[in-house]
């Protein structure tokens, strides 16, 4: 693993922009109109790679019909909705870049932001540069409540803190090969680029409006508790060790309940098993169930993982050259 750069990256190193987008028709002619000004300004061509990930409206039409004035396009389209992390994934794979930038297609992520992340990276520092959230606006109590929750939690249990961290991020080539060589499929990207240790540095930014063509976010709340469930046990299984402490827990509540009731029998009292019993059923009953919860979670991404099939399907790739 090479951890530094022992120069500056050259200018004449271009970058590659990875775009997952899934149903944003709207939002895609204005990021792309906006991405091409950013480059125009900084006298840069660039590499946009857009995968569309199973869209059922025109984002495909769209990317068919798009033209950059400083870079190239390359879009592909999966066979069908894989979900961001693989779209990510089949990104990365086609980056040639020397660095790569993951942005999101909604607008989120301000385009503008990118040469503040480019001459950071040239500057021959850091090999990976995080955009985070200095807020969260535009969100419910609900979502912000379960973000806080989810990040709480995360750090806890792994030792990473992904404080208001996104998948806005800038990866040096030799980051973007090392994440793409781990072998697992069920992949957490924001959370892997922190665990691979490059040295990096975290520029903050506030994010944008989505344009009121593009609708409301995509993510639901059962997409994000999904998402929370499945990076919570790909990179930890100390919930496993929680189910051992819970029935150790549960062990000398039965051994004190039990010494309890034998001192009741031998002085002459009289003993009131029902409600004790009841409670105690219902509490055992709940940690077992809980426990083979757990259990039946690990076991289906073990399934899922040795299964072996691949993260997502190619339907069709477009590469459109800069007509300059």
């Amino acid at each position: 693993m090479n951890l530094t750069r022992r120069q500056p990256a050259s200018k004449s190193e271009y970058i590659s922009v990875v775009i997952p987008a899934y149903n944003e028709a709207a939002s895609l002619p204005y990021l792309i109109s906006r991405l091409d000004e950013v480059f125009d300004g900084i006298g840069e061509t660039y590499e946009l790679i857009v995968v569309d990930d199973g869209s059922t409206d025109a984002t495909w039409e769209v990317l068919t019909h798009s033209k950059l004035t400083r870079g190239t396009l390359r879009a592909i389209r999966l066979s069908r909705n894989f979900g961001k992390e693989p779209a990510i994934s089949a990104g990365l794979r086609a980056v040639s870049g020397a660095a790569a930038i993951v942005m999101d297609a909604d607008l989120q992520h301000p385009p503008e932001l990118l040469p503040k992340m480019i001459d950071l990276w040239r500057s021959g520092g850091p090999l990976v540069v995080n955009a985070v959230k200095k807020i969260r606006q535009g969100e419910s109590m609900i979502r912000r409540a379960g973000a806080h929750i989810f990040y709480f939690l995360f750090r806890k249990l792994t030792g990473l803190d992904l404080w208001h961290t996104t998948d806005f991020k800038l990866l040096d080539r030799s980051a973007v090969e090392e994440y793409l060589a781990l072998p697992e499929h069920g992949r957490f990207f924001r959370g892997l680029t922190m665990w691979l240790g490059y040295p990096a540095v975290s520029i903050s930014f506030i994010p944008q409006e989505r344009p009121p063509e593009a609708g409301g976010s995509r993510w639901s709340i059962n997409k994000l508790l999904g998402l929370a469930r499945h990076s919570l046990i790909s990179f930890t299984a100390l919930p496993l060790q929680l189910v051992t402490w819970c029935g150790i827990i549960t062990l000398l509540l039965s051994i004190v309940l039990g010494l309890q009731t034998l001192w009741q029998k031998w002085s002459g009292e009289a003993v009131e098993g029902f409600t004790t019993v009841i409670l105690v059923q219902l509490g055992i009953g709940s940690v077992l169930m809980i426990s083979l919860g757990l259990i039946g979670e690990y076991l289906a991404r073990i399934y899922e993982e040795i299964k072996g099939r691949p993260q997502y399907i190619i339907a069709e790739v477009m590469d459109k050259q800069n007509p300059k």
